[in-house]
């Protein structure tokens, strides 16, 4: 039977949403009859040049489209799309040049700035004439040791104004981890940071400047921008100047934006690298645009004069999705530092709904554990923020629990869109979405993704039906315009290959472990390689963790097969609240919550304390990496870790040993 919905958009919404008016016209263009989401998705899937060719016009790109929408169709990998298409990003994205805002900046609760579109503009005009003067052209390596600031934005559009190819990490990777990911892609000119604030402390960063710029020998520029200090001091950096120099020679001019071939490269993204080096995923100036354009405007409703923000450093994918809204003429709302200053309020978390406040939010992006942390927290922006504009909250980074749901609705704001959604670098974009015209369930991503042939398949490569509880593989059947040209020094695809077409042929396996519900929207077990297989029965991970995070005591958790006598264990690890210790009743509480609301199979045969969990620099826990401290194995990158000293508290565990 399936669920009461926990919020449905009402006849005027709908009506009023951009996916209405989209399907309007494709059933007038294509002579097709969709009337509701289900038959849009399943046309634009079975109908994938017509789809693609609607999302270009309707959402306005900016180009020469040609009249070939996708060869090779039926390659995976191997499919082009718009082959005779030329484009160029970040001429879409500075298609507005008024005074309305384009950007607005809080630096913690210590910096606030603001520029119009025409700022924007012409601060991106002055630092493409730098780059072009540095010798920077089509195919060299811009990169970025950045916060998530203005200058970020302003010469990520520069360098792919150009041509150039843009690669970012944030300041507070470690020297080995910037290492790791730039030296892979050698760029020729060099951004980062004097320094930055973090929960309320500058964090100097020239040291760390200096030793990576002596350490990459391919820069001939290292550019450092002034966040705490008006004239930081650059001498002991090598090639240094400040930005102020580099752009002080430019007056304003027009910007020639490169004509570039769809699949030409934009961005360098990198895989986590917890299991090696980071794998470095090649996105393209046109499917990077128009997959967002088609997230944000269909799926997010985000249009002209919205304005939307999502919680992210430049060293997560969703900097990258963030920052395309301006091709939709919204507003960025960005934001750097700790998101737990209290702000106003003095609740952990209440900054970012400050923002909202205070800047007319209506777009709301965060992660699950975020959600997940102001909830225990207390806070309720319900009753201490207005948050009138606000009409959608998007989560992502890991499954959004069912008891987040419920909080959003009755402690953040019962009328909005709560759009959790997943996908990955990989894609630079996401699997499954919102829709603005979807009914919100308690514990499910709403959607599909339109123009994205998703599906579930057991293990032997067959597809799992909708609705009947069956957990697989989450794949996608055929090509889409966001999926990477390649990796970086991988010339004959190789890699690229093993990384996602090993498993099924002509398949792109994507390694969540999922289901279909009933209404046709998404479930997320956990991670494939991590799924647990106690006595041959598989088990997602994020299965326990909704579970155990509903207590009270239960701040974080994670979660492990450890190989024993011939099978696996399902062992435990709880991070509790400072005043609370694991004893045998709560020990018995947690392994009863699982039992009652999983199954047996689920409960843990051991449950251990910890005083911290490991995580990615963009906050997720790393199964993987504890599994192999657990059994005695090395963990190949801790770089890529946030708190890789936190890995020690599970090494030779006595516990573990009996």
């Amino acid at each position: 039977m399936e669920q009461d919905a926990l919020w449905r958009p009402g006849a005027e919404r709908i009506a009023a949403a951009r996916l209405s008016s989209f399907m309007a016209v494709v059933n007038r263009r294509w002579h097709v009859g969709c009337s509701d989401y289900a038959s849009l998705w399943r046309w634009s899937v079975a109908q994938p040049e017509a789809f693609w060719t609607s999302v270009w016009e309707e959402c306005q790109v900016i180009g020469e489209r040609g009249t070939t929408v996708l060869e090779n169709g039926d390659r995976m990998p191997g499919a082009r799309w718009f082959p005779q298409a030329s484009v160029n990003y970040a001429g879409n994205l500075l298609r507005r040049r008024d005074d309305a805002d384009a950007l607005v900046f809080w630096g913690e609760d210590k910096l606030r700035r603001r520029l119009s579109h025409g700022d924007l503009y012409a601060q991106v005009s002055r630092c493409a004439q730098a780059l072009k003067t540095a010798g920077v052209g089509q195919g060299d390596r811009v990169a970025a040791y950045l916060p998530n600031m203005p200058e970020a934005l302003i010469a990520m559009l520069a360098a792919a104004s150009l041509g150039a190819i843009w690669s970012s990490a944030s300041p507070d990777f470690g020297v080995q981890g910037v290492l790791d990911r730039f030296g892979q892609i050698e760029p020729r000119v060099l951004f980062c940071v004097d320094a930055y604030w973090y929960n309320g402390k500058a964090v100097d960063c020239l040291a760390r400047n200096a030793e990576i710029a002596a350490k990459m020998p391919s820069l001939t520029h290292t550019v450092v921008v002034s966040y705490l200090a008006d004239a930081p001091d650059v001498t002991g950096v090598r090639n240094g100047l400040r930005y102020a120099d580099f752009v002080a020679p430019f007056g304003v001019a027009q910007i020639d934006f490169a004509p570039l071939p769809f699949d030409h490269p934009l961005f360098i993204m990198f895989s986590s690298g917890t299991t090696g080096v980071p794998k470095c995923i090649v996105h393209c100036h046109g499917g990077a645009l128009l997959q967002h354009l088609k997230e944000h405007q269909l799926h997010g409703d985000v249009r002209a004069d919205d304005r939307i923000f999502y919680f992210t450093t430049c060293g997560w994918m969703m900097w990258n999705w963030l920052v395309s809204g301006l091709a939709s003429g919204a507003t960025l709302l960005l934001y750097d530092g700790s998101p737990f200053v209290p702000g106003a309020t003095g609740r952990p978390g209440a900054i970012l709904f400050d923002y909202a406040d205070a800047e007319s939010m209506t777009h709301f992006g965060t992660s699950a554990k975020f959600i997940d942390a102001i909830a225990k927290a207390g806070l309720k922006p319900r009753e201490s923020h207005r948050l009138e504009a606000l009409r959608a909250i998007f989560s992502t980074g890991s499954p959004l629990a069912p008891e987040s749901f419920d909080y959003v609705y009755r402690d953040i704001k019962s009328d909005l869109l709560l759009a959790s959604i997943s996908g990955g670098t990989d894609i630079l974009s996401c699997f499954a979405l919102g829709s603005p015209i979807l009914p919100v369930y308690r514990g499910e991503l709403q959607c599909r993704g339109l123009g994205m042939a998703v599906n579930v398949f057991d293990d032997d490569g067959q597809p799992i039906p909708a609705g009947q509880g069956g957990r697989g593989e989450l794949v996608c059947t055929a090509p889409f315009p966001a999926m990477p040209v390649g990796f970086w020094n991988d010339p004959d695809g190789a890699k690229y290959h093993a990384a996602y077409f090993d498993r099924f042929a002509n398949t792109w396996c994507h390694g969540d472990f999922v289901e279909l519900t009933a209404s046709e929207g998404v479930i997320i077990h956990g991670r494939s390689d991590a799924v647990l297989n106690p006595g041959g029965v598989r088990i997602g991970t994020a299965e326990i963790y909704r579970q155990v995070e509903q207590l009270p005591e239960v701040l974080e958790s994670l979660v492990i097969g450890q190989e024993w006598e011939h099978d696996v264990r399902v062992v435990l690890f709880v991070k509790l609240r400072e005043e609370v210790s694991l004893d045998e009743a709560l020990t018995g509480r947690i392994r009863q919550q699982i039992r009652q609301n999983a199954t047996p199979r689920h409960v843990p045969a051991k449950v251990l304390q910890v005083a911290d969990i490991p995580r990615t620099k963009s906050g997720k826990i790393v199964e993987l990496a504890v599994r192999n401290v657990v059994h005695g194995r090395p963990v190949k990158n801790v770089e890529a870790l946030a708190n890789p000293e936190a890995l020690e508290l599970f090494r030779d565990r006595v516990e573990l040993q009996v």
